[in-house]
């Protein structure tokens, strides 16, 4: 049925996936809780962007390509590993920032740090979210391993379509609860530096997990 197999193992193993923590999801979050929902659905944006990139290349086999070069794949995964430090260390570097500035006129009087509203205007939420995505080897060989086994031999482009779109709708449901979610923690950020600072501060040493944790796979 439309070039897929097996499709209520698929959901079941595609709401696992979701639910799974990972860098995309933490940005878009992260996001959300600094800047508000229009914000974080344009970091939420650039995840759709790279689902949908990472899995035309696993549909044009460009996944099996990754999977069987250990050198490209270890250029991709350093690539993607430094990407996320430095996004890492931003973060560390903004919550310093904020940290030092928490006892500011600014903190008394409820209003948006300033820090973090100037930090914010050349984040670029969209671009970075999207460079989050594609630049994950592990993401791609995921995809490939994980949609060959329910894309249909005998209709695959429909199937690869079909299954893009069930994970695109999941992934929007799951995002946008996290973007409402980290919305309602925005005015909290606001009003108390300090919480902005940790907050900021556990984002960065997550990411500088990922970015551990991506350097060392393997293919």
């Amino acid at each position: 049925m439309l070039g897929v197999t097996d499709l209520p193992t698929y959901l079941v193993g595609l709401v696992l996936i979701i639910l799974l923590p990972g860098p995309n999801s933490l940005y878009v979050l992260s996001v959300a809780a600094r800047r508000g929902v229009r914000t974080g659905y344009k970091a939420a944006a650039g995840v759709f962007t790279g689902d949908a990139v990472l899995m035309a290349l696993a549909a044009t086999g460009a996944g099996a390509l990754l999977q069987a070069s250990p050198v490209l794949f270890g250029i991709v995964k350093l690539l993607g590993a430094g990407y996320l430090t430095w996004l890492a260390v931003g973060m560390l570097r903004g919550a310093w920032s904020l940290w030092r500035s928490r006892t500011g006129p600014q903190e008394q009087q409820g209003s948006a740090p300033a820090v973090e509203a100037d930090a914010g205007e050349g984040e670029r939420p969209y671009r970075r979210a999207l460079l989050i995505s594609v630049f994950n080897p592990k993401a791609i060989l995921f995809l490939v391993s994980f949609f060959v086994q329910f894309v249909s031999e005998s209709n695959p482009i429909v199937g690869f379509v079909t299954l893009g779109v069930l994970l695109q709708m999941a992934s929007a449901l799951y995002l946008s609860a996290l973007i409402f979610g980290g919305s309602r923690l925005a005015a909290a950020f606001r009003r108390r530096r300090r919480l902005s600072a940790g907050a900021t501060s556990a984002a960065g040493v997550l990411f500088l997990g990922f970015a551990a944790k991506l350097s060392l796979a393997s293919a």
